[in-house]
Formats: C-alpha cells, structure tokens, sequence
C-alpha cells in the first residue's frame, strides 16, 4: 500500500441501544458503521484506543450493557478523493443548516465505494454544500443510513456534527420511523403480520442476503396491505424494526411474496412468481414486468426528531413514475385479476 498518502484522525462514538445488550464490543462496533473490519477493530481494542464510559477497555470480549458510551479515536490512510460534482441533481424536499432530506431517484448509489467514485448522492451533495459533517467513514460523510440503489424515495442526510450525532443515534436506536411502499406478487393471506427472520450473507451467492441460521443477525419486519390487486398483486405498507442489508427485499422473497420486479430475490423469476400467482394471469404479469426494470420498493415516509428543535418531523417522497405506471395499469384492469380458477 502506497505510505504517501494523508492520515487522517478519526473519532467514533455511539450509544449501546436496549437491543444491541449483550454484544461483544469488537461485534458491537464493527456492526455500528465503524468501517473497519472485525479484526481491526479487535486491534483497535487492544491497544487502548477504545473507551467505555469513558475508561478504557481492553478487551474484544467485553459484553456491552444498555446505555453504554463507546468512544473509539483511530487514524486511516485516506487513498481516495470524493469529487464534488454539481451537475449532478438530486430532488431536495427539505435543507437547513442541520440536515437536508431528499427523494432519492432510482439508479443512484448513495456513497462512494470500492470501484465507483463518481455519480453518487455523496458527489452531488458536496457538490451543492462543499461540505459535509464527517462519520465513522471518511466516504460516506452526512451519510446516517442507506438506500440500495434502484430503491427510490425520501433519504435524510446530515448537515452539521449535531445532525450526525442525533441522526444516527434516532436510526440505530430505531425511533426514527420508515414506511416502505412495496408491491409484491400474489394475495397476501392476511391484512397486516410480522416477518421475523434471521438474515445473513448468501452461502453460496456472497453478494446477496438470505434467510439463514448462519453468521446472520436477527431481522424483523411489519407490514399491512394498503390495496389488493386480485391474485396477481399487493401493495403493502412495510415497516422496519431492524436495519439489515437489502431487508426488505429478502423477507418478502422468504414469505413466498417476493417484491415485483426485483432482479435479485425472485422478482422476475417466473418460477417463483407462478407459485403466487395463476398461471392464467401470465399477459399481466409480463405486462407488470415491462413497466417496472427494478424492484417496485419506494420509502415513503420518514419521520424523526429534528436535531436543533426536537421537533417531530415528518417527510413523505411522491411515487416515482415506474411505479405509478404500474400501480394504473393494475387499478385499471383490477378486475381481471379476480380469477377464481
């Protein structure tokens, strides 16, 4: 690795949330965003760089209780420039000098990252604020959580430390509230239920997530159905009380249920649809597929407390034109999708 590039001091603090009880400290840390590897953070323990209610902590072993104040001060080699790029233009539904809150589009990567650099929500927003509060990664500043990629809707980045502080302890501790919209295919037996399933990295498909028992993390997610489309579809209300990878989309497909036009979890896989879905329906489903290139998941609505007023806020993000298309072409011929057969 080249030595002649800048080290740059970094701080990293949070606050353990009830649900994280009981974690190792090297697990608790690594799983917070810190942006190390496990056995980096162990290192990082072991040499006196990390505190615990203000003592230091030695220990990787360490079991972390509620309420615990995680102070970690380390250095990285900065190998990477992130370019401001003004020409690049994001929906803002609101800005002031603690936070601003978008309607991300569909295709845009949220941070820069290995091998893509450039025309990201960080390379806009830095080229609009010049600058933005640092976090525990150097490449993702502002940035207190995520959406995939070709997964649309309202996003709140911070714009002062104070922004990043509250922010990120509202999303880890989970009182910040996020309501998905997600079509997904057959008729869901019931009105509104709870998915609780452990997800972990794929065993054979290492770039996607599955239900499994393996190295996973416990994941939890609500929904009720919002409106039903006969047996070909249904659009549901989704909340998240966990925050794990691609969540969403992985519980659906493990509920039988996978979310419309997803390429990665069952999707457009004809096989999977077909199990939900009545054969006969095959025009529409195709005809659903040809209006949608991406799953049809959208955050709607986000709320939380603002950082400066403590105000209770909240922003909701317009569907974005692919998925209105779909959802008129399925009010539109609703009641072929009644089939009894």
């Amino acid at each position: 690795m080249r030595n002649d590039f800048p080290v740059v001091q970094k701080t990293f603090t949070r606050r353990v949330a009830a649900r994280m009880a009981g974690t190792r400290l090297d697990h608790y840390i690594t799983q917070s965003g810190i942006g190390l590897s496990r056995s980096q953070v162990e290192k990082l323990i072991q040499s006196g760089k990390v505190r615990v209610n203000g003592k230091v902590v030695t220990k990787a072993g360490y079991r972390v209780k509620e309420g615990d104040e995680i102070l970690a001060e380390y250095e990285i080699r900065v190998n990477h420039e992130i370019v401001p790029q003004p020409e690049l233009e994001i929906p803002i539904l609101y800005e002031d000098d603690d936070l601003v809150v978008i309607n991300k589009p569909v295709g845009v990567v949220v941070h820069p990252a290995r091998g893509n650099f450039v025309n990201t929500l960080v390379n806009a927003l830095l080229g609009r604020y010049q600058n933005l509060p640092s976090t525990s990664d150097r490449i993702r500043p502002g940035i207190v959580h995520r959406l995939d990629k070709d997964t649309s809707g309202v996003m709140v980045v911070a714009r002062s430390e104070r922004g990043v502080r509250s922010l990120s302890r509202q999303i880890e501790d989970r009182t910040a509230s996020r309501v998905y919209l997600a079509l997904v295919w057959g008729a869901v037996p019931v009105s509104q239920g709870e998915i609780h399933a452990p997800i972990g990295r794929h065993p054979i498909h290492r770039t996607r997530m599955a239900v499994t028992p393996l190295h996973s993390r416990p994941a939890l997610t609500r929904f009720q159905v919002r409106e039903r489309f006969g047996k070909l579809a249904t659009l549901l209300e989704v909340r998240l009380a966990t925050g794990r990878t691609h969540q969403i989309r992985v519980h659906m497909e493990h509920f039988g249920h996978p979310v419309v036009g997803d390429p990665t979890y069952s999707g457009r896989d004809t096989r999977k649809i077909f199990s939900v879905v009545p054969s006969v329906l095959l025009p529409h489903v195709r005809e659903v597929l040809a209006r949608i290139g991406r799953q049809a998941l959208h955050a709607w609505r986000l709320s939380f407390e603002h950082p400066a007023t403590g105000a209770w806020v909240t922003f909701e993000a317009p569907l974005p034109e692919d998925m209105e298309n779909v959802l008129e072409y399925l009010r539109t011929h609703r009641e072929a999708f009644r089939w009894k057969g």
